[in-house]
């Protein structure tokens, strides 16, 4: 017959099954694109290059409207409070360790009146008259932290705490970005009204032309109703982006707080601005720089601490009780007064919950490893996103050199065709074509410009720009 297991044997079996837990964890390393450690930083990288892009475009409104919206936006205010959150409830977590407890207090007053009887007058035990009764007790509950737990949920809650850091860090970066790429985006709407406008002018002009030219016989008036017909697209494409304009400037006011403002309070000129030249980073600096990827390294730091205290909930429990209370009582003629102190200590030791402890463990176990496969995927999706901006950007740079030279071109064609028009040389269909030519040439000029614009923000924003990263271990002990 075996003989019973006693306690001491008992927590050395369950200590066995905890520490095979624990070495079940396993600890992973993400693959890594080869990119990312064979690469060389480039001389001219700088910290400041990326924290505050938009100043590098020297455009002061867009510089105001980032500022304004990273400030008093409610999408940021938003993100603060968020950010607040998950620090207090990360937080919550390790309180549980500190001594809880409660401050009791009571207090009753009695009056009575015997209404039939014998009346009882002894000094404690009168039947009538007036009694009252106070009592205040502090009862306390403090667990006793013998195996680490403590340290298990601190490094869990300092990984959600940075992970929420980071999070509310991607989200003001995406705010500006957001901001940017719709400035410019009105931006690329007032030179298409602008160009609609010219258009307009332009061919009110040939219009006149042709009406002179057919009064004096020197033309058809078939040549005037065409221009006419012309004119009305031209008067209804400005109608349009007008429109278009005014809505897209609206939706940048109400993106950066100030919704409620008058259009007039945003002046956009109808020119393109400077395109800065974007620092080329190396892929393993995305390591430091994408809050995204520095998120989700957090979240990896934060599923290992639960990973821990998973493993630990094998281990027993131990627990201080202690307490003080105070009493007074009184009666006619009569009162007392205690005291009264105590400890006590619990002890719990699971025992048939450990199949489900086990199955806790698992589940931690295939957290972490959603972790490390997301935080892989991240510095894979940070990786891929940089180098196809940059691909893009220096593709939309050429279509820029491009279209500009092709526009200078067809512009001087078609004023060389507009004069040889109004001395009688060339016939409306030349000047018309001309004009057709250098429109649609500028029109993808416009186009390639406030898309290379926009491509340098989505650059600026896949190499981490948008937010002042923390310095690095090395950084730190360069310093």
């Amino acid at each position: 017959m075996m003989s019973p297991m006693r306690p001491a044997s008992l927590a050395a079996v369950l200590a066995g099954l905890a520490l095979s837990a624990c070495a079940s964890g396993t600890h992973f390393v993400p693959a890594m694109p080869a990119a990312f450690e064979t690469m060389a930083a480039p001389s001219d990288l700088t910290s400041a290059d990326l924290d505050d892009w938009w100043q590098r475009f020297e455009d002061p409104i867009l510089t105001g409207l980032v500022d304004q919206a990273l400030s008093q936006a409610p999408d940021a205010r938003a993100a603060e409070a968020r950010l607040k959150e998950a620090r207090a409830v990360a937080s919550s977590g390790l309180l549980a360790f500190l001594p809880q407890g409660a401050a009791t207090g009571s207090s009753r007053e009695t009056h009575t009146t015997q209404e039939s009887g014998t009346a009882i007058n002894i000094p404690g035990f009168s039947s009538t008259g007036e009694s009252s009764s106070d009592s205040a007790a502090l009862n306390v509950s403090w667990e006793l932290d013998l195996f680490g737990r403590i340290f298990a949920v601190a490094k869990g809650a300092r990984g959600d705490s940075a992970a929420a850091r980071f999070s509310y860090e991607g989200a003001r970066a995406s705010l500006a970005a957001n901001v940017a790429d719709l400035y410019f985006q009105a931006r690329g709407l007032a030179i298409q009204l602008a160009d609609a406008r010219e258009t307009v002018r332009i061919q009110r002009g040939l219009l006149q032309i042709a009406n002179t030219r057919a009064a004096r016989g020197l033309g058809s008036g078939a040549d005037a109703d065409r221009v006419a017909g012309d004119l009305a697209q031209a008067e209804a494409q400005a109608a349009s982006l007008e429109a278009e304009f005014k809505a897209t400037r609206r939706t940048l006011l109400v993106l950066v707080g100030r919704g409620t403002d008058p259009l007039s309070s945003l002046p956009l000129d109808a020119s393109v601005g400077k395109v800065p030249e974007v620092p080329v980073s190396i892929p393993g600096q995305l390591l430091q720089r994408r809050p995204d990827v520095r998120e989700a390294e957090a979240r990896i730091a934060s599923a290992v601490g639960r990973q821990n205290y998973a493993a630990l909930a094998f281990f027993p429990t131990f627990t201080l009780t202690p307490g003080i209370g105070l009493s007074e009582s009184s009666q006619t003629g009569f009162s007392s007064g205690t005291r009264n102190w105590s400890i006590g200590a619990n002890v719990t030791q699971p025992v048939l919950s450990i199949p489900r402890l086990i199955t806790d463990l698992k589940a931690s176990n295939a957290r972490v490893t959603q972790a490390a496969v997301a935080y892989e995927k991240a510095v894979q999706t940070a990786y891929g996103e940089a180098d196809s901006a940059l691909v893009r950007l220096e593709a939309d740079r050429r279509r820029v050199e491009l279209l500009t030279d092709g526009e200078m071109r067809a512009g001087r064609a078609f004023r060389a065709s507009q004069t040889r028009y109004a001395a009688g040389i060339d016939d409306l269909q030349t000047t018309l074509g001309a004009e057709a030519s250098w429109r649609a040439t500028r029109s993808q000029l416009t186009g390639a410009q406030v898309q290379a614009l926009r491509r340098t923000v989505q650059t600026y924003k896949a190499l981490g720009g948008g937010w002042q990263a923390p310095p690095t271990r090395t950084q730190k002990e360069a310093g």
